[in-house]
């Protein structure tokens, strides 16, 4: 049986801090922001919001949104040589 340290924000100790002047409340202008299909966005995490998270290796990428799921987005990365599609919650977006 092999155990795996750490959980899914492992070694995000920089990655999810916010800086001082950004503490806070969440605006809610960047959680209710929209997107439409083709649209460019970064993918962005929010430390504050838990849910519609991606997995940590993607952070800063660009991607393609695809299509909507409910209050989230569904966005078309490419890695390596690979097309990924990712859930996202729109408060982790960001337009490019």
């Amino acid at each position: 049986m092999v155990h795996r340290k750490g959980g899914y924000r492992r070694k995000s100790r920089h990655k999810m801090s916010k800086p001082l002047t950004e503490k806070g409340k969440i605006s809610l202008t960047k959680f209710l922001q929209e997107f439409t299909v083709n649209e460019k966005v970064y993918m962005l995490m929010e430390p504050g919001v838990q849910k519609g998270k991606y997995p940590l290796r993607f952070y800063g990428a660009s991607g393609i949104i695809t299509g909507k799921k409910g209050r989230c987005y569904e966005v078309t990365i490419k890695h390596m040589n690979a097309t990924r599609k990712f859930i996202v919650h729109p408060v982790h977006l960001k337009k490019a």
